[in-house]
């Protein structure tokens, strides 16, 4: 993945810029799903672009979702490429910094391990699978920007900015929550249009986003778990400790002071 730089300071502004005042606490939860759901489906849809994408050929429905993105007008390269930027590795300390910032430690540290989680196993699954990028695999793709390097499948993007995004959704406001369920599907088709990806790639890298930003989730939640189990524990009434008394002790000195 391309980094740009001051990409992160936009990205943070444009985070906090969606955040509401003051602390998010008492706002109510409205995750669509568990985390094992989430898991479940993320982890489901890595597993089954993968394969497809293993075989070395592009398919029919494919090649035409990619046209028609990739043969978008020029005009459009400066919008998408701002928008692109929420799915860089940038983006995921920027995202938990603009969380910290707002009061919410516990997001910032999903947003940072979910987002820089997602990246770093991109990097792994690009070398299982081993995907070419698009120009390797058709003819007359259009190529924008600064030329991706290195293997296509999966985007990286594209899962970064569904992590963030699954992360930050139950803490926005309704405008925020609309913007980022506007902004996150673009982050991938950003990275059709530009030429670095095909759909399948997109597809993929969305599944893995779902699948870390949920098992982050329980981590999270386990490690709670035991916090407040290990609390609990220690302010649980216990035996008093004091002078140990035999019980024939009393009636020893009680007989010697006779």
């Amino acid at each position: 993945m391309t980094r740009l730089n001051g990409a992160p300071d936009a990205v943070g502004r444009a985070l906090a810029a969606l955040m509401p005042a003051g602390t998010q606490r008492d706002r109510p939860a409205c995750v669509p799903a568990g985390p094992w759901l989430r898991l479940g489906v993320g982890a489901t849809a890595l597993l089954v672009t993968a394969m497809a994408a293993r075989r070395g050929r592009i398919g029919a429905c494919e090649a035409r979702t990619f046209r028609a993105v990739n043969d978008l007008p020029d005009s459009l390269y400066v919008p998408t490429w701002a928008v692109m930027q929420l799915g860089t590795l940038g983006a995921a300390p920027a995202a938990a910094g603009a969380a910290w910032l707002a009061g919410e430690g516990e997001l910032a540290v999903r947003l940072l391990a979910g987002g820089t989680g997602t990246w770093a196993l991109s990097k792994l699954v690009k070398r299982l699978v081993q995907r070419p990028r698009p120009a390797v695999l058709l003819a007359g793709v259009r190529c924008r920007g600064r030329p991706a390097a290195g293997l296509g499948y999966l985007s990286g993007h594209a899962g970064v900015a569904v992590a963030l995004g699954a992360a930050a959704l139950p803490h926005l406001g309704p405008g925020g929550r609309a913007s980022a369920l506007a902004a996150v599907p673009v982050v991938g088709l950003s990275r059709v249009y530009v030429g670095a990806h095909l759909p399948l790639d997109v597809a993929g890298g969305a599944g893995l986003g779902l699948a870390v930003d949920a098992a982050v989730v329980l981590v999270m939640d386990a490690a709670a778990g035991c916090r407040r189990s290990s609390l609990s524990r220690a302010s649980a009434p216990g035996r008093r400790r004091g002078p140990s008394r035999r019980p024939g002790a009393a009636r020893i000195r009680r007989g010697r002071r006779r």
